[in-house]
């Protein structure tokens, strides 16, 4: 490994330097280049190019595990140890998290209803349990916001909506695609936080008149709607807050791609079996068929 990092930086700091600073010999570290590739380094090498390549195709944002599940599909017979030293020689990482914007609390909410998800994130059959949410995207015209409305069963984004002000009429446009995607024919329960635009009369009476059953976060309480708050910062940890936006019509199309186009379609979740929402979907489907 020294004598890689070594060759590596070759272009940048003498050989010699560098093998005193790490205790080496550079008659060592010659040898070294002089030898043939073993098989397995040969191996590791053309790994090497087929991960850079899967890390390229998921933005930049996979990290090992993921990668791993990547290079299984494709045949290769690799663990994940192997995967995470051969990202590590490559300089390839993972997009980590940042610091969330503190939370402002408003007075009473006109309507709360009972939380009656009780953190039961894990569900049997599609269309049994929605969770809802709104964020915010910085761009140069002022803030785009989004909401979202996730079917806890894949992790699937069913109903989005995106506008510049924060109404209730943008919460309602995401249940409306939702309801019109997946077309339920059961009562769905439909979790979100105690925001104004969930309490109000209107999102009220629009849940019961579309067979929707109300649930609720306790008051200050994240992680009652923590598979909503997961998806807001995947969005901005993978795709946001790599960008800088000049209008909300840009950042209205990459926050589309995103969804649309990576996230159900693309993008592997540890929660439906390290595969997409969708194909996680068209494999259930599949089952009931079958049986």
């Amino acid at each position: 490994m020294r004598y890689a990092f070594i060759k590596q930086h070759a272009q940048e700091h003498s050989v010699r330097r560098m093998c005193n600073v790490m205790q080496l010999h550079p008659s060592g570290y010659y040898a070294w280049k002089a030898a043939p590739h073993s098989p397995r380094a040969k191996d590791d090498h053309r790994l090497q190019g087929l991960l850079k390549q899967a890390w390229l195709e998921s933005g930049g944002v996979y990290g090992y595990r993921k990668l791993t599940l990547d290079m299984r599909d494709l045949g290769e017979r690799c663990g994940k140890h192997r995967v995470a030293r051969l990202l590590k020689i490559e300089g390839l990482r993972s997009q980590t998290g940042y610091g969330r914007r503190p939370g402002v609390r408003g007075g009473k909410p006109a309507v709360v209803a009972p939380n009656h998800l009780k953190r039961q994130f894990k569900v049997d059959e599609p269309n049994q349990s929605w969770v809802t949410d709104i964020t915010y995207i910085r761009t140069h015209e002022g803030w785009l916001y989004l909401a979202v409305v996730v079917d806890l069963f894949s992790r699937q984004v069913v109903g989005w909506s995106m506008g510049s002000r924060i109404d209730t009429s943008l919460v309602l446009d995401a249940l409306l695609m939702a309801l019109w995607r997946r077309q339920p024919r059961t009562p769905v329960m439909v979790h979100s936080d105690q925001g104004c635009q969930f309490t109000g009369h209107e999102w009220q009476t629009f849940l019961r008149e579309h067979n929707l059953v109300s649930s609720m976060s306790r008051r200050g309480n994240c992680h009652d709607n923590a598979v909503a708050e997961s998806f807001f910062q995947l969005l901005k940890r993978e795709r946001i807050r790599r960008r800088v936006y000049a209008t909300r019509d840009d950042a209205r199309a990459d926050v589309f791609n995103y969804i649309e186009m990576f996230y159900n379609s693309q993008r592997r979740h540890s929660s439906a079996a390290g595969l997409s929402p969708v194909e996680f979907e068209q494999r259930h489907s599949q089952r009931l068929k079958s049986v």
